[in-house]
């Protein structure tokens, strides 16, 4: 298996919700993107593997060696980890802007709004 074919599959899973999210990562689920970063192969037995999990502006990038015991698995439980600590963060970050008691509701326009921006 491909790098990049696990990291659309894994990210194909968190659209689709068919892991158990709550609150804000029901809604942002559709903006999770799982990218391999990996400078040199698409290859699972590679070297050097890295995979980011971003939402927009937001992102972890992982690095992993192809000598891990179930490699594929760890990655998906990782990815999981890393876009519910995203949400997390996101959370944190509208609740210390003080703006609205509706995190999720700012969370996705702050977002959409990052986005469309012109350099």
């Amino acid at each position: 298996m491909k790098i990049s074919e696990l990291c659309k599959m894994i990210e194909d899973s968190i659209h689709s919700e068919k892991y158990p999210l709550e609150g804000n990562q029901r809604h942002l689920a559709s903006l999770v993107q799982v990218i391999n970063r990996s400078p040199s192969s698409d290859d699972l037995k590679s070297n050097d593997i890295k995979i980011e999990v971003r939402i927009h502006d937001l992102y972890v990038l992982s690095n992993y060696v192809q000598n891990i015991q179930h490699l594929p698995g760890v990655i998906e439980m990782d990815v999981l980890d890393f876009f519910k600590m995203l949400c997390r963060r996101l959370e944190r970050i509208d609740k210390s802007s003080n703006k609205s008691t509706s995190t999720t509701t700012i969370s996705t326009e702050r977002l959409s709004l990052s986005n469309n921006r012109t350099p």
